[in-house]
């Protein structure tokens, strides 16, 4: 028997998931501070830390990994918070995912390998890969 999701709760996240979508790093915090799980996931395995890195909020990131977010948690793809923002060329969410703990060779594709597919040779350097 399953349970039909409260739809408060369901609104609740959606709401979470979007401040992390617009990098509302103060708003974050508050509901993370408020009991918001940091480690918080969409049905496609995508966490707070995963949206607001993708849509280049290293504010955001910072606020998440200061209150106990896992920087490596990978979606249910496996891709990463640091391999997305590879991707994506955001430099500020990389140094802020780093400081946070992020490990570039998590994920598939890694941020290693991210780097590596598109000749980003100054983050090869930062990670210490070759």
């Amino acid at each position: 028997m399953s349970e039909t999701p409260d739809p408060e709760v369901i609104e609740l996240a959606s709401k979470v998931f979007d401040l992390a979508r617009t990098g509302d790093a103060e708003a974050l915090a508050a509901y993370v501070d408020a009991g918001v799980p940091a480690n918080l996931t969409n049905d496609k395995g995508d966490s707070l830390v995963m949206l607001a890195a993708y849509h280049g909020h290293a504010a955001a990131v910072s606020a998440l990994l200061e209150r106990g977010a896992d920087a490596d948690r990978a979606n249910d793809r496996g891709q990463t918070p640091l391999a997305g923002a590879v991707f994506k060329g955001e430099g500020a969410v990389i140094r802020a995912l780093l400081a946070g703990g992020a490990n570039p060779e998590s994920g598939t594709p890694s941020a290693v390998d991210t780097a590596r597919m598109f000749g980003k040779a100054d983050l090869l350097e930062l990670f210490g890969a070759r």
